[in-house]
């Protein structure tokens, strides 16, 4: 399940399905993301996530992030049935792979309003479309990581 983009470049061309694509650092993975990708997996025949490298995290979340590294989050994404590829990307934003792509669904949690999506308008001018999935409230990994460390600063 695991293809670089080139691999999953030559997979998708070959298929006639309706294509899902998301992405984001999925560092720590927790319900919100389960919820989020079983319900993104039912927009199509085949979801692709992609996930950011290590150094585009750091970019975006600062130096202590990510927590896991992008082989360990590519396995784990890997395993969860709902998810068909996975892949990633250097850049701070998956256009470049959206564009390598086309998938036909691009869908993003909640918390992104569709305008601010990157590859929206990409995907809505071939004829694709774009979703927003409801974002489980309470539950992300800047939460899980804050409830740590208040756990650590009790003992």
């Amino acid at each position: 399940k695991i293809k670089s983009p080139k691999q999953l470049q030559k997979i998708i061309s070959l298929k006639k399905k309706r294509v899902v694509f998301t992405n984001g650092c999925f560092d720590i993975l927790h319900k919100g993301h389960v919820t989020y990708l079983e319900k993104a997996k039912k927009l199509g025949n085949v979801l692709i996530v992609a996930l950011n490298s290590d150094t585009s995290i750091q970019r975006l979340k600062g130096p202590s992030r990510p927590i896991n590294l992008l082989e360990d989050r590519l396995e784990v994404i890997a395993a969860l049935e709902s998810v068909d590829y996975v892949t990633w990307f250097e850049q701070d934003t998956p256009i470049e792979l959206i564009y390598i792509l086309r998938p036909q669904i691009l869908v993003k949690g909640g918390d992104w309003a569709i305008d601010k999506m990157v590859g929206s308008k990409e995907v809505a001018e071939w004829g694709g479309k774009v979703r927003c999935i409801e974002y489980v409230q309470g539950k992300s990994t800047t939460a899980t990581i804050k409830k740590a460390k208040m756990s650590l600063n009790q003992k």
